[in-house]
């Protein structure tokens, strides 16, 4: 009887460790997620977009949806949520998605789901924060669009009133950068570790290198569009400039040797030999190039020595 007693007590134990080990599992496995409401015509409220997108790039997956999916979406939360999923949950609207976030609170906390965190941006009337919800960030420029704690409500409640900042209005309120930069620091400190894989920055495109080029293969001639690298060709392949024009015969001791400029395919001159030098000006460097042949001066007729001037 004792031997039952004692196996049946090793079994109970057992059972116990392995529901715990899986509870435990199933938590880990939860991931917080972040649900963000545009406002009116789903077409004014970008920056709900931009945040997702800010958030994401963070690891903590944010989704972006109508003001009106509240409830589909709360629906959707709480089975996730029951089943290990999904959490902690966090909601953020902007003007009718504002309202909606905390109306989507209060729904969850009727299905017994709790909300870790509500960021309205600039409601359009004063809502009560309902007993589920954690804490509740309220971005506003009216003062009659402040939340008030609800009944049974025991969470963080601020107000942060926006009308001193002319900067700042019901458009652009859910666009702001400082603004965007307070509600990630929120998040974030709420997420902790329950967050998707960070997703890897694409590399920028770029051609693969020739088959053959690390594996032995047959190789593909470098230095062309896609390969980036420059011409490998054999020396006795390589292409040969043109030949220059031939140089002028020489004529006399004073004939000239400049080899005429020559453009290569490249479109870079080839510089000309320098010319012989054959006299200097005194006091001069400078080279003069004298005539190739000289004309011969006509003769003089004999001059009569009584004939010239004293």
């Amino acid at each position: 009887m004792r031997a039952w007693f004692r196996f049946a007590a090793f079994g109970v134990l057992a059972l116990a460790l392995v529901l715990a080990f899986g509870s435990s599992s199933a938590m880990a496995q939860s991931r917080a997620h972040v649900y963000l409401l545009r406002g009116l015509m789903n077409i004014f409220s970008l920056g709900m977009d931009t945040l997702s997108e800010e958030l994401n790039r963070r690891g903590v997956y944010a989704t972006v949806h109508g003001y009106g999916d509240y409830q589909a979406l709360a629906d959707d939360a709480a089975v996730k949520y029951k089943a290990g999923k999904e959490g902690p949950i966090i909601i953020i609207g902007h003007s009718l998605g504002a309202d909606a976030a905390m109306e989507m609170a209060a729904y969850l906390g009727r299905k017994g789901v709790p909300v870790a965190l509500v960021v309205p941006f600039d409601g359009t009337q004063a809502l009560s924060a309902p007993p589920n919800v954690a804490r509740v960030l309220n971005l506003t420029q009216r003062d009659y669009a402040y939340t008030r704690p609800g009944p049974g409500f025991h969470g963080s409640l601020t107000n942060i009133d926006l009308r001193s900042d002319h900067s700042i209005d019901h458009l652009n309120i859910d666009k702001s950068p400082r603004l965007h930069s307070r509600v990630i620091g929120e998040v974030l400190a709420v997420v902790g570790g329950h967050r998707m894989a960070a997703p890897g920055t694409p590399k920028p495109a770029s051609a693969s290198p020739p088959a053959g080029d690390e594996e032995g293969g047959a190789k593909t001639p470098s230095g062309g569009a896609d390969s980036g690298k420059p011409n490998s060709v054999k020396p006795e392949e390589a292409p040969t400039a043109p030949a220059a024009p031939a140089l002028p015969a020489k004529s006399g001791d004073h004939a000239m040797t400049a080899t005429p400029t020559v453009r290569a395919d490249s479109g870079t001159p080839v510089i000309a030999l320098p010319e012989r030098r054959s006299s200097t000006h005194a006091g001069s460097d400078a080279p003069v190039a004298l005539p190739a042949q000289k004309p011969a001066a006509p003769a003089r007729p004999p001059v009569n020595p009584g004939q010239v001037p004293d």
